[in-house]
């Protein structure tokens, strides 16, 4: 003979117990994402749209930047056994970020060593993007996500033009940010295993190794991780991770220290100089100020895309403000911290903010504002539906959540489309290019000429048979490393050639020899227009280097 409770429970019980039920949450499902095959099959359509609009002109466009010639030219010195840069390795980054492009890169630089330039090796960020996006879509299904709110983020992540420009670039921070999703992909995982959150803790470590300032999302890894581990295992698995995170991210200052180049000494570079420098660069000031320089950054951010920064960045807010009520914000809150946590950090006025900071961002970005569109889905078609309700009723919502669906459309999709156009037509290399060609084909004896180039054409020239090093010399080393310094006794009067780009015109105001190297040389070619124009400098002294 049984009672039955009041009819809301729904639960029976035994009439003579009369202790109180203990309510135990239902186990999460777990979601093979490799036997899912409705995700295998959004997942790999979504990833081959990705792939063709980021690989199609990648070579072509965006401008090609001194951090890609920078990064793709220390990645070349390890493959050929020069140390960990061309010059002398400053601590200016941790390594492990060129160490990988190294990697990344071996096999074509083998088969052809002049292979190894910009333009061509930007394909291999396309492996890194590919990676990177099939983890935001696993991510996003373990943070409880359904289905096509999945597909929303990795679509978000991989398509919005501002994703399209910056991913295809050889940055240290797509490297890191395809880490940081294994960390948190890895924190989140259903099965909550001991050894998955000693693996995030590895994958984070190598996130921050490859750039530094992924330290800072951090702490919103470890709240994924306190959110989704098993309460009995929780204190075992987050120990596990935060000391596999910081063993290995100790592996940077242990090198400097048997190095002898922890700390400033006469003669050598000290990672405490290294990490002295980037504290004590000069800040952008306040990211809402319209004339500072962080504000020319996110103007150029917002040029390309404002859906993924304004619409992801409301998203975060919503997330975090109605994790009580939601579950999709609550399961969404560590990629809401992250998003948080990098816009306070943006928004600093003594800071410096880079163009490249956003690809950090750019995933959280993508996650949260799919997470909100999940969560105001299922509050307009689930939890605004009433007992007992009409049939037009019923339908009145969903034409209204159809609309609503089209107007967001009708506002992204055009802006889309004609930055991604741009991406897959337009040519802003062909300037490098030809001055490239003029370099190879023009000057007889490249072998024994001194030219001061920007770090995009260094490789170019390298493989010409220009000098490494000390024939075709990075503009500023000819101001800063004293390894080159003593090897001009006489100044910018032992150069042959100077390419003024337009980063080496606006850096040379503060670079005495680079400044006298330009006034006393006189244009052999000029390739684009403008203020992007680049000019061939043959330096007019008397007994050159020539």
């Amino acid at each position: 003979m049984t009672s039955t409770l009041p009819a809301a429970t729904g639960v029976k019980v035994p009439a003579q117990d009369t202790r109180v039920p203990v309510t135990v949450p239902a186990a999460r499902p777990v979601l093979r994402f490799r036997s899912s095959r409705p995700d295998l099959i959004l997942c790999g359509l979504l990833l081959a749209a990705i792939l063709t609009v980021q690989g199609w002109n990648i070579g072509a466009y965006p401008t090609l930047s001194d951090d890609e010639g920078t990064y793709l030219a220390q990645a070349w010195a390890v493959q050929n056994g020069h140390g960990l840069a061309p010059y002398t390795y400053w601590y200016d980054h941790p390594p492990l970020g060129w160490i990988q492009m190294a990697l990344l890169t071996w096999i074509p630089a083998r088969i052809d060593a002049s292979l190894m330039t910009i333009g061509t090796m930007r394909v291999a960020m396309l492996l890194v993007s590919a990676v990177s996006a099939v983890l935001v879509h696993v991510l996003a299904r373990r943070l409880l996500l359904p289905l096509w709110a999945a597909g929303l983020a990795m679509v978000l992540f991989g398509l919005s033009p501002l994703s399209v420009v910056l991913q295809r670039e050889i940055f240290l921070d797509n490297i890191a940010v395809m880490w940081t999703l294994l960390a948190f992909t890895l924190a989140a995982s259903p099965s909550r295993h001991l050894w998955h959150h000693f693996g995030a803790g590895l994958a984070a470590a190598a996130g921050v190794l490859t750039k530094e300032t992924m330290l800072v999302v951090l702490p919103a890894l470890f709240l994924t991780m306190w959110r989704h581990s098993h309460r009995d295992t929780r204190k075992f698995a987050l120990t596990g991770a935060v000391t596999a995170c910081v063993l290995i991210g100790l592996s940077y200052p242990l090198f400097a220290l048997l190095k002898g180049e922890l700390l400033p000494g006469a003669g050598h570079v000290s990672l405490w100089g290294g990490i002295t420098y980037q504290m004590s660069r000069a800040g952008s000031g306040f990211l809402l100020d319209p004339g500072s320089g962080s504000n020319g950054v996110l103007r150029s951010w917002l040029y390309y895309d404002r859906v993924l920064p304004l619409g992801g960045l409301a998203g975060a807010l919503l997330m975090l403000l109605s994790r009580h009520w939601s579950v999709t914000a609550r399961a969404l809150a560590g990629p809401a911290l992250a998003v948080g946590i990098l816009t306070l950090v943006a928004m600093r006025p003594s800071g410096y903010l880079p163009a490249m900071y956003i690809i950090q961002a750019l995933p959280f970005l993508a996650l949260v504002l799919a997470g909100a569109a999940a969560s105001i889905a299922h509050l307009v078609l689930r939890r605004w539906r009433g007992p007992g309700e009409k049939p037009y009723v019923r339908w009145a919502r969903y034409a209204g959540a159809a609309l609503l669906v089209a107007a967001a459309g009708a506002c992204v999709v055009p802006r889309w489309y004609d930055g991604d156009r741009t991406a897959v037509t337009a040519d802003a290399n062909a300037p490098y290019r030809a001055a490239s060609h003029w370099l190879t084909s023009k000057v007889k004896d490249p072998a024994h000429t001194r030219v001061l180039v920007d770090d995009v054409l260094w490789l170019d020239l390298v493989h010409a048979g220009y000098r490494p090093g000390l024939g075709v010399i990075w503009f500023y080393k000819a101001d800063l490393d004293p390894a080159v310094t003593k090897t001009m006794p006489r100044g910018w009067r032992d150069l042959d050639y100077v390419v003024a780009s337009p980063t080496v015109r606006r850096d040379a105001v503060n670079l005495p020899n680079v400044r006298a190297a330009i006034q006393h040389s006189t244009p052999v070619a000029t390739f684009g227009t403008g203020a992007d124009r680049l000019e061939v400098r043959r330096i007019q002294s008397e007994g050159g280097a020539r």
